[in-house]
């Protein structure tokens, strides 16, 4: 690791995790790169956000809904993505900004940015200028078709991409109905992706002693969770189509109706249609159903057998009896109810931070646990820093850069 360690560490706090000690520039802003900027800062490492003068992130005026008092309100959307970094806002035109975010390119492990292609170089930080500052500095770059080929220069937003890259295709009640998915997976994958990428290579740094460069984009987020429909396309010959809340290639294995709500129900093999069928009366044996892939040949039959045996269940009875005939179910929750949820909170799937302006909040947590492997204690980060206000850590973020000039 290149700048923040324990000893040295005079910026907000130090977090634990496996990136503790590790600095990344988030330059990114929207969702993709944020969101990956994030993930770094649950892991530990010290996030540095830049962000433009007066304004700041895209997403700070991304709403309704927005909190707080009527004279300092702030975007829901914006904190989504945001915890665990510190704010400063610089433009990146000017250039005593350009020769502090130099500096700070020289104590950093890791850049992130998801500027359009070529922006970067206008503004005289090409990967050949950040690797002549710090030839050990990791720079993940997220775009929104991909960084060359003939459409590279087209922006991307997540819904475009959702359908440029086939997911609203193969999703929705039917082939006439493409619908986009319910949060911005595009944004999402491509930051995951984007975190996964910039390990990799602080990873591969340990061994060459050398930055790289880290791309991805929109578009290849969602084309690398094609999975099987992309197999499908490229193997089989088949065009995925949308069909619904069940699944194409595994049958019963979907959303059903009984008295008074759904249920879902994945029936994976053999031995769980057999158990099914005989807790429910179904025919196993019927010869349009001996087999997975017949199943899915007569779907429509099946299903209408199926919600004819649950229509005389209420949801909970029938989640009851499914369980108990170790059928995987579960009901379909409203978002405000999984956060009510009982198991949600085990996981440490909320957390609470106290926000500068809004006090005390709860924020969705982060995904990933760690353990200690001799002991089985957990070594998670714990305390979590809320989204800053714009400009918030200005002050201690130039204290920490004299003091690595002091050091140097």
């Amino acid at each position: 690791m290149s700048s923040l360690t324990a000893e040295n560490d005079t910026l907000q706090g130090t977090a634990t995790g496996p990136l503790s000690g590790y600095v990344v520039l988030d330059l990114t802003r929207a969702l993709a790169g944020p969101h990956a900027g994030m993930m770094m800062g649950d892991l530990g490492a010290k996030v540095i956000k830049i962000e433009t003068v007066g304004t700041g992130d895209d997403t700070r005026g991304w709403g309704p809904p927005f909190v707080g008092p009527e004279d300092n309100r702030q975007a829901t959307y914006f904190l989504s993505c945001n915890r665990n970094k510190l704010s400063l806002s610089l433009n990146l035109k000017d250039e005593e900004h350009k020769e502090k975010l130099a500096e700070l390119v020289k104590n950093s492990d890791v850049l992130m940015e998801n500027f359009r292609t070529g922006v970067l170089d206008r503004l005289g930080f090409s990967t050949q200028v950040l690797h002549e500052l710090n030839p050990r500095l990791v720079i993940l770059s997220i775009t929104g078709f991909g960084h060359d080929g003939p459409e590279a220069h087209r922006s991307g937003y997540d819904q475009i991409l959702q359908g440029e890259a086939g997911l609203m295709s193969i999703t929705g009640s039917g082939p006439d109905d493409p619908q986009k998915v319910g949060v911005p997976i595009a944004d999402l994958l491509s930051g995951m992706y984007g975190a996964y990428g910039a390990l990799a290579a602080l990873l591969e740094r340990e061994k060459t002693g050398r930055g790289q460069v880290v791309r991805t984009s929109l578009l290849a987020s969602i084309i690398g969770v094609h999975a099987f429909q992309g197999t499908r396309a490229m193997v089989a010959g088949q065009n995925p189509q949308a069909i619904g809340n069940h699944h194409p290639s595994i049958a019963p294995y979907g959303l059903y109706g009984c008295k008074d709500s759904k249920v879902q129900i994945s029936i994976g093999s053999e031995k769980l249609w057999q158990n099914f069928a005989s807790s429910f009366n179904l025919p196993a044996d019927d010869p349009r159903f001996i087999s997975n892939a017949l199943r899915v040949q007569n779907r429509p039959a099946l299903n209408e057998l199926i919600e004819r045996a649950f229509s005389g269940y209420d949801a909970e009875e029938l989640l009851a009896a499914l369980d108990g005939a170790g059928i995987p179910s579960g009901k379909v929750r409203t978002i405000e109810e999984v956060y009510e949820w009982d198991q949600v909170k085990s996981q440490g799937l909320i957390v609470e931070v106290d926000h500068e302006v809004l006090g005390k909040i709860n924020l969705p947590g982060p995904p990933l646990r760690f353990f200690d492997a001799q002991t089985n204690n957990e070594t998670t980060r714990t305390v979590h820093s809320a989204p800053p206000v714009l400009n918030a850590n200005a002050q201690e973020i130039e204290q920490w850069l004299a003091s690595r000039k002091d050091n140097a």
